[in-house]
């Protein structure tokens, strides 16, 4: 636990019933898999976001950001620290010859890009389908279906060291599912971002969101699982490696690589995280053995291991 009782006590000072102790993280991650934080505080704003932001570096306190908790599998024991949860989620649309979307980094993409496509806007369909947060979005460089944030990034709002800055897409120096922060070469947070967008019609845009759903459920498995759990190797797919190695539908307890894409790891309720753990370590050995090829993972671990 916590035992720095004068900053936390700061904190609630500062922020109230915004702060939380002993919080399970279960209910706040996609796989629904996790154990507690030993304090979660949570921002309602990119400006809340900031100031919670300011508070902690004052404390000399580190934290983890938690947006939509997709792509990322919380240890059993949790977060001995502390834990932000990202729920700002301000946007503002602006018109023109050359559309875009400024959303605050809380936003859950797949809903963008529902809302981009009911006001006539296209560009965005390609996220309907993908979990997560804007904020995750730009931090991974999250893709589908040929799009991705690299391609509709006009400029990410960051707090760094210096302050607010404004980073174009080429600053984020992005990668396949990597960038310049996810890499750990800059340390910052998202508060927002500005994404390029097209003009359209509501019926083309939702047409297409619609194509790129049926094609989801009808390739992706349904349930409670961090998305993508391994990167495709170059020249291949993670799920046709896996699925060669023999290893769709094997269970380690109440986890399961699941049979329709091997791509993905599924909670069939209690799941604890050491099982998801030791399939990803079975799944790693075997298509090294097998194959040849190493598996580098997607999700990133958090808390402590």
């Amino acid at each position: 636990m916590v035992t720095l009782t004068s900053p936390i006590d700061v904190l609630y000072a500062k922020l109230g019933d915004k702060v939380k102790e002993n919080v399970s993280l279960a209910p706040y991650t996609s796989a629904r898999i996790g154990g507690p934080a030993d304090v979660l505080i949570t921002a309602e704003s990119a400006d809340e976001l900031a100031h919670i932001d300011a508070l902690l570096r004052k404390q000399d306190l580190d934290y983890i950001m938690l947006g939509g908790g997709s792509n990322v599998l919380v240890s059993d024991r949790g977060v001995r620290g502390i834990v932000a949860l990202n729920r700002a989620k301000a946007v503002r649309f602006h018109n023109g010859d050359q559309p875009s979307v400024t959303a605050e980094s809380g936003v859950v993409f797949s809903n963008l890009a529902h809302r981009c496509a009911s006001k006539g806007f296209a560009g965005l369909e390609w996220a309907a389908t993908v979990p997560g947060t804007v904020g995750g979005a730009v931090y991974g460089n999250a893709g589908a279906f040929g799009g991705d944030t690299s391609g509709n990034l006009i400029w990410a709002e960051l707090l760094t060291e210096n302050g607010h800055e404004k980073f174009t897409a080429e600053q984020m120096a992005y990668g396949y599912r990597t960038s310049v922060l996810k890499r750990a070469e800059l340390g910052a947070i998202v508060l927002s971002a500005e994404l390029s967008l097209k003009n359209s019609t509501k019926e083309e845009a939702t047409v297409k969101i619609e194509q790129f759903s049926a094609h989801r459920k009808a390739t992706q498995p349904p349930g409670a699982s961090m998305g993508s759990m391994f990167k495709n190797p170059n020249g291949d797919y993670a799920g046709r490696l896996i699925e060669a190695a023999g290893l769709k539908g094997v269970h380690i307890g109440s986890a399961e690589i699941s049979p329709l894409h091997g791509n993905f790891f599924i909670n069939h309720a209690h799941t604890k995280a050491e099982d998801i753990l030791a399939l990803i370590q079975l799944v790693q050995e075997t298509v090294k053995r097998k194959q040849g090829v190493e598996l580098e993972l997607e999700i990133e671990l958090i808390g402590e291991w």
